[in-house]
């Protein structure tokens, strides 16, 4: 908080300071330019709009659109209507104010004393969508994001065909690193499969402003997919890059565009989003004991709607579809084998088919400790984990220190490397950053531990590591729709006791 009051009237004095000779033209002292705050309230003034705005200014992030349309109005008192003119007002009002005030010598001419200005119905409808996308953009970019469930890796808390609002204040909204895109979509332009819809011509570096609270545990988080720096144009974030880069080779992925595409390189904030539930915080010990996780070694609870996958067995017969519907399965069936189903179920819902005469035995899927599974995370020998007998595993906090050997190195290598920018070579099992040899590392990010309640279903940590603390997008904190994609519209295709519904 100590930052945004700071911060707030330096970001709204610099801008006004360069009005000096505006508030003069207007009738006003220039030195009235320099304090802050009051500054404004001169500024209101001069334009002759109503208090209440001063009101809006006091909001971060709206304040920005309401500065905005300020500076038009400003701009209007020195005759300048046209387009383009108070484009170069808003984006450039230092250059462009002392510009007309100074260099053509342009009059101020009160509110209430210019003849009305006739705009064509084009320019109507001009000035209505550019309002309408800046006020959405910032909207979109600080405040709240509206996104939807593609998968079924949060099932059954949130279901596919679910959306979101997601708080961008909860945590902090973040600068966009790549300010220059097209409005409304997030990497790729519509109507197109791999045209990106952003320049990098300017890229910011990471900042994020104070937010309402911090990441907790069990939190619902929308996060910029880690693994997905790197992309197949092809396969996009449906298949990392770096599990085709181990399936084919990197020579292969990287010349055979016919079946990979192109391989591009997207900023932090242009990732893939992805929603997942905060398990693991910075500076924890995370693992997972026959599918049970443990934090600092205790047993934690879980998700009142979790899921595993288990096999039922049955007499033979066949389970009436709708008892599945009723108990809400919605993932698995038959495996060809009479008599053996393979389902996706809560502990509610397996309770419940163990009630049923016909089923005889239901078993859940568990890797057992010691089975390695090559693509669960740090995909190497020394950890021979999987996805039900994991770590443990220490989650880097900002600030702590670790030691760097051949046993760590594999863990947290990437954090080094890819998230916080080093140069780091190994050889024979020793680390070297910028060619110094080094044995210890601090850590100048918090990470998180992310998890989808679908636990054999879901692409979370477990496969990918750790979530960077520049990587978090937001809080999701409502379902405002919901729909199901598997019926039709008058026929129960809106989920109607899910919508206005808070996401838990």
């Amino acid at each position: 908080m100590l930052e945004l009051i700071i911060i707030i009237p330096v970001l709204f004095t610099i801008p006004t300071i360069f009005l000096w000779t505006a508030f003069e033209k207007a009738g006003r002292k220039g030195w009235e330019t320099l304090i802050p705050f009051y500054n404004l309230y001169v500024f209101l003034k001069i334009i002759k709009k109503p208090m209440w705005w001063y009101l809006l200014l006091i909001f971060p992030f709206i304040n920005v659109f309401m500065y905005m349309l300020m500076l038009v109005e400003l701009a209007k008192g020195f005759n300048k209507y046209k387009l383009w003119e108070q484009f170069l007002a808003v984006v450039v009002p230092f250059i462009y104010f002392p510009w007309i005030t100074i260099k053509e010598n342009q009059e101020f001419v009160d509110p209430d004393k210019r003849p009305p200005y006739k705009k064509s119905v084009t320019r109507e409808w001009v000035d209505a969508i550019i309002f309408a996308v800046v006020a959405a953009t910032i909207i979109r970019t600080f405040i709240m994001e509206a996104y939807t469930i593609p998968t079924s890796s949060m099932e059954k808390s949130l279901l596919v065909g679910d959306y979101l609002f997601v708080s961008k204040m909860a945590y902090g909204p973040k600068v966009p690193n790549t300010p220059l895109s097209f409005p409304f979509v997030h990497h790729t332009l519509p109507l197109t499969t791999s045209t990106k819809s952003y320049l990098t011509w300017i890229e910011l570096p990471d900042y994020r402003f104070p937010g309402l609270g911090k990441v907790e545990r069990f939190d619902a988080v929308v996060f910029n997919y880690p693994a997905g720096d790197t992309v197949s144009t092809r396969f996009q974030s449906n298949i990392s890059y770096y599990t085709l880069v181990k399936q084919y080779g990197r020579k292969r992925v990287w010349s055979d565009k016919r079946n990979f595409g192109d391989i591009i390189y997207r900023p932090v904030d242009k990732r893939e989003n992805y929603i997942k539930r905060c398990i693991g915080l910075p500076g924890d010990t995370l693992q997972i004991i026959d599918r049970q996780v443990y934090i600092n070694g205790k047993k934690i609870k879980n998700p009142a709607k979790m899921q595993f996958q288990y096999r039922v067995f049955t007499d033979g017969s066949s389970i009436n579809p709708k008892i599945l519907e009723k108990l809400n399965i919605t993932e698995g069936g038959r495996t060809g084998i009479p008599g053996e189903f393979v389902f996706v179920l809560t502990n509610e819902a397996r309770d419940a088919l163990a009630k049923l005469p016909v089923v005889k035995k239901i078993e859940v899927f568990n890797d057992p400790k010691g089975k390695w599974d090559k693509d669960i995370f740090p995909q190497d020998p020394q950890y021979p984990w999987n996805r039900d007998n994991f770590g443990p595993l220490w989650i880097p906090k900002k600030g702590a220190t670790v030691e760097l050997n051949s046993k760590t190195l594999p863990l947290y290598k990437r954090v080094i490397r890819v998230y916080e920018g080093n140069n780091l070579k190994i050889k024979d099992g020793k680390a070297f950053i910028d060619g110094k040899p080094v044995d210890k590392y601090t850590f100048k990010m918090d990470y998180y531990w992310m998890m989808g309640d679908n636990r054999h279903n879901s692409a979370d940590s477990r496969y990918w590591g750790f979530v960077p603390q520049n990587h978090i997008v937001g809080k999701a904190e409502f379902i405002w729709l919901s729909l199901d994609k598997n019926k039709p519209l008058f026929e129960g295709k809106i989920r109607w006791n899910r919508i206005f519904t808070l996401v838990k």
